[in-house]
């Protein structure tokens, strides 16, 4: 009982990074029908941003978190304006291999400036562990879990009650229709690929908090994939439960049957989502009649 509580902690930690990372993903697809192969990579900025404002620039934990939200909004504006809206109106498969090598060009970068090498950051959650019936629990990922929490529910109030969260769900359903209502379609092109960012450079900063800083972390984004197909490419609710459940059961086989197989499971899960129920379990599903 005590492994299970302990697995269960960790993965619920994990599957709320997970869940922040895919939810800028669906974002992303929702709004500009772009699937995000640099979601990952964000998440590496993220983590190194966070590093390089406290230890090479000196800044305290607040302000570098600070810094790390603004160098995503950048980061995002800037993607979508000199990257993915020259291709507007190009085929899908050109615009996946454009984000394929944004993806290589952002880990390139952090590589050229920051070396392969792991990185220690000073920690900002608590350090400290507690004993739950028996097992301990370390405080970073229990505020790991509630940070997570809190910043998915701010982004579904902003999709539900805000004004830009309104518009870009209205885009997101019929762009012409959304351009009649006066909506500026580019404007919330930039604003999803900036929430995007920011969604993962949260998610890379909590990661750089808990297993430090080193590209492994863009590793650990690629299992947006697997959370964002099980849960629904076009489905913000369906990244939170998508996350959770791979972040669980990447732990449980981590912890019960080992050999490296947690590390396969999620495409195991990938593939026989995409076999069983390709729109996922809240995927909207679309039927064309030509």
């Amino acid at each position: 009982m005590s492994t299970f509580i302990q697995l269960s902690v960790y993965g619920l930690s994990n599957g709320a990074i997970l869940a922040l990372a895919a939810l800028g993903f669906v974002l992303i697809f929702k709004a500009t029908s772009v699937i995000n192969f640099a979601q990952g990579e964000f998440l590496l900025i993220g983590a190194y941003t966070f590093y390089a404002a406290v230890l090479v620039f000196g800044f305290h934990w607040s302000l570098a978190v600070l810094v790390g939200v603004l160098v995503a909004i950048a980061l995002g504006v800037l993607v979508e304006r000199f990257v993915l809206r020259p291709m507007i109106g190009e085929e899908a498969v050109a615009v996946i291999m454009v984000t394929i090598g944004l993806a290589s060009m952002l880990r390139g970068g952090v590589q050229f400036f920051f070396g392969t090498s792991p990185k220690e950051t000073p920690r900002f959650l608590p350090g400290e562990s507690v004993s739950v019936a028996g097992v301990t629990i370390p405080y970073d990922r229990i505020a790991a879990i509630a940070i997570a929490a809190l910043v998915l529910t701010a982004f579904t109030l902003f999709f539900t009650r805000s004004r830009h969260g309104i518009a870009m769900r209205a885009v997101a359903d019929d762009q012409q229709a959304a351009l009649t209502m006066g909506i500026s379609v580019r404007r919330v092109f930039a604003m999803a690929w900036a929430l995007a960012a920011l969604t993962a450079v949260i998610g890379g900063i909590l990661l750089a908090n808990l297993t430090g800083v080193s590209q492994g972390i863009a590793g650990f984004g690629l299992v947006v994939f697997p959370v964002v197909i099980l849960g629904g490419l076009d489905s913000v609710p369906g990244t939170i439960v998508g996350g959770v459940i791979i972040g669980l059961l990447t732990q449980y086989v981590s912890g019960y049957v080992g050999g490296g197989l947690e590390q396969v499971i999620p495409y195991v899960v990938l593939v026989l989502i995409l076999m069983l129920r390709p729109y996922g379990l809240f995927g909207q599903v679309r039927i064309e009649r030509v």
